[in-house]
């Protein structure tokens, strides 16, 4: 008796050993058996299952979380719920997808009988909210810091002993509030350190008054000032790319932001308007370079989509129809290149591709 019951339990770890074996998560191991023996994987098929189904289910509640934050505990809990779900996503062997025991999966209904691409969006998702979560956390951190300093400035300005320590902690004061400004507004931080704001700022007016009201101006004119300055210096060229004009009228906005700060009741509120006036009229004149810009990108990119349409369908040999249909072919070519704008950066090739497609509208 003892024996046979040496033997069972013999066998049973023998079994045991063999499905331990077949389950470990080497292609070279699971491929094979997946076509002959499905059923010895059927804790790996279990353990897909579960992965897939708990991946799901992280991802789901990490998007409501992040995505719908009201408070820094909805951000944690949201990094929690997509490192799970990431977690999850890496016990899915993805070498697997297309080996899957459709047999079985018949009968059992797997839940990650899922593509290539679903696992990809899946991964590209977790990415996107680690991302997301990454700038929620940094805005964090500096409306954290923001409101350390402004607390610090704060009690500095009611133990001063003199002006000048006044000055000071009212320096330190503006230089906090101006960091809520400047939080991603997209982020939970960003709103929060928006209301936040109006009452600091209310506070600051109250407590330092008048003089503090007007340094503040000073401070956002000579910051319209310096965006100014900049958006100056990055316009000297006749052309520049789409990019670089948006990247200059983003600067002239941002000094028209800060000067329409200035209150009307506020002593340098017409300086303030004469800058407006100034900064406004030439962010009309980069608006307009950029359209140009763009237009003319767009005509010289559809001037070539359609030189390389008339190449590729070129006869050697054309009949009169089709020397007919060249014709027009090209002078549609010669009309959107002509649409490129002098004082663009592609201008110089525009006029190269112009000389070429009437030279060649010429020997037609």
């Amino acid at each position: 008796m003892a024996k046979v019951g040496g033997v069972v339990a013999a066998g049973f770890l023998g079994l045991s050993g063999l499905i331990w074996f077949v389950n470990l998560p080497y292609p070279m191991i699971r491929r094979p058996v997946a076509g002959i023996a499905p059923m010895l994987l059927l804790p790996s098929y279990l353990s897909m299952d579960r992965n897939y189904r708990e991946a799901i289910a992280h991802v789901e509640q990490a998007d409501q979380l992040v995505n719908q934050a009201t408070s820094a505990a909805d951000i944690g809990l949201g990094a929690e719920k997509v490192k799970l779900a990431q977690e999850n996503l890496d016990q899915l062997p993805v070498w697997f997808l297309g080996y899957e025991p459709v047999r079985m999966c018949h009968f059992m209904g797997c839940s990650w009988n899922f593509t290539f691409d679903e696992f990809s969006r899946a991964r590209a998702q977790v990415g996107r909210m680690n991302a997301r979560i990454f700038q929620e956390n940094n805005a964090l951190t500096q409306l954290q810091t923001a409101e350390t300093d402004l607390q610090k400035a704060k009690q500095a300005y009611q133990t001063a002993t003199n002006v000048s320590q006044q000055q000071n902690a009212i320096a330190d004061w503006q230089t906090a509030l101006d960091q809520l400004t400047v939080l991603p507004r997209e982020t939970l931080a960003g709103t929060t350190g928006a209301t936040k704001y109006r009452n600091y700022e209310r506070d600051f007016n109250r407590v330092v008054g008048s003089v503090a009201g007007s340094n503040q101006t000073q401070t956002m004119i000579a910051a319209a000032q310096q965006f100014a300055a900049l958006a100056t210096q990055n316009s000297q060229k006749s052309a520049y790319t789409v990019t670089e004009w948006q990247q200059i009228e983003t600067l002239w906005s941002n000094a028209i932001d800060r000067l329409q700060k200035v209150d009307s009741t506020d002593p340098d509120y017409l300086a303030a308007q004469s800058y407006l006036a100034d900064y406004t009229q030439k962010l009309g004149v980069v608006k307009t370079r950029l359209e140009t810009e763009e237009k003319s990108t767009l005509a010289i990119a559809e001037a070539k989509r359609q030189t390389q349409e008339l190449i590729s369908s070129l006869p050697s040999k054309p009949n009169p129809d089709e020397r007919n249909r060249l014709i027009s072919r090209l002078q549609g070519i010669i009309d959107q290149l002509k649409q490129v704008q002098p004082n663009t950066t592609v201008y110089a090739e525009a006029q190269t591709l112009l000389k070429q497609a009437q030279s060649k509208l010429s020997q037609l």
